[in-house]
């Protein structure tokens, strides 16, 4: 396969030689490997990320191997981002998969199709490989257009990638404004992601990205980056990759029984049946923007009851502190 494939790597050795096996079952000629350092004082990562290494070490087609290894802990927002800004620093377009993101073979040759047909279109920002909501009949197109640039899976140009800013510094000039509700059509979730933008947007940030001070998450960011320049996003017509890392020892999806894990995937038809329009597809957007909405709704109904739980336990242990010894 031409097209350039990134793996981005931290410290989990068994899905990551799950997704190296798939990526090096369609032998790209170009392999950008990009891993996290382990975090400081933690003896399991330092030897979690040797175990990685030495998994994507065992290449055995022609390929030229490029690698981008942190030996500090930069955390999943700015090694994620870092690594993507330094890989288009080489090439012009990527197919993007993370350590637990599962792909079908034919999630290969659907984005090498598509990032040919669209490099030169602007309007089209990502080709996402992940569909959450397969099984409603969207349209009987090989995939559709939407507002919501899904990132378990994917893949883009360097012609996108470059209106990527980390610290959204646009947001200054938006903040005012009812933005990004006219996109999402949802209070609730445009409420949510305002608040995303809000904590992550910094206006003066050190040049150096070992300096940032927020290292949580890059995706916020380039959901904003992609509204902002009214980019689309392609969604296949069935799923094309499965999220496999939902546990305790993943950094957001810990909860290994979420509807979301490990959903199966389809083997995408050839040739592709390409729409004949550029239109969002409402209806679609529409679905999968209402149930991110009830997601956040129960994550804070979820958040409330453990605050609830804490209070109460730190009420009762105070509580039986200040009773007199006759009583205890």
């Amino acid at each position: 396969m031409k097209t350039p494939v990134i793996l981005i790597i931290f410290n989990r050795p068994e899905l990551t030689k799950q997704v190296f096996n798939r990526i090096a079952g369609v032998k790209p000629e170009k392999l950008f490997l990009v891993a996290d350092g382990p975090r400081e004082g933690n003896n399991q990562d330092k030897i979690a990320c040797r175990q990685v290494k030495k998994v994507v070490e065992n290449i055995s087609w022609d390929c030229e191997v490029y690698r981008n290894y942190s030996e500090e802990n930069l955390g999943c927002g700015i090694r994620v981002a870092s690594g993507i800004s330094w890989v288009f620093e080489h090439v012009d377009r990527a197919i993007i998969l993370e350590d637990d993101c599962l792909p079908d073979p034919s999630f290969f040759p659907f984005c090498e199709e598509l990032l040919e047909r669209y490099i030169d279109d602007n309007r089209i920002m990502t080709i996402c490989g992940h569909n959450l909501h397969s099984d409603n009949n969207w349209t009987d197109d090989s995939y559709y257009y939407s507002k919501s640039p899904v990132t378990w899976g994917w893949a883009t140009w360097r012609r996108a990638w470059n209106y990527y800013d980390y610290h959204i510094r646009m947001w200054e000039e938006l903040r005012e404004t009812e933005f990004p509700l006219g996109i999402t059509g949802n209070e609730n979730l445009s409420k949510y992601m305002r608040h995303h933008f809000e904590n992550t947007f910094r206006s003066d940030p050190p040049q150096d990205f070992r300096s940032w001070d927020y290292t949580y998450t890059w995706d916020y960011q380039w959901v904003f980056n992609c509204w902002v320049q009214n980019g689309l996003s392609i969604i296949p017509d069935r799923n094309l990759i499965s999220n496999i890392g939902f546990g305790k020892n993943a950094t957001h999806t810990k909860d290994e029984n979420h509807k979301y894990a490990s959903l199966p995937v389809s083997e995408m038809e050839f040739p592709l049946k390409h729409p004949g329009h550029k239109l969002v597809n409402k209806k679609a957007d529409s679905y999968h923007f209402q149930k991110t909405s009830a997601k956040i709704k129960n994550i804070k109904k979820k958040k409330k009851k453990n605050i609830v739980k804490k209070i109460k336990k730190i009420f009762r242990k105070t509580r039986k502190k200040l009773k007199p010894i006759s009583e205890r």
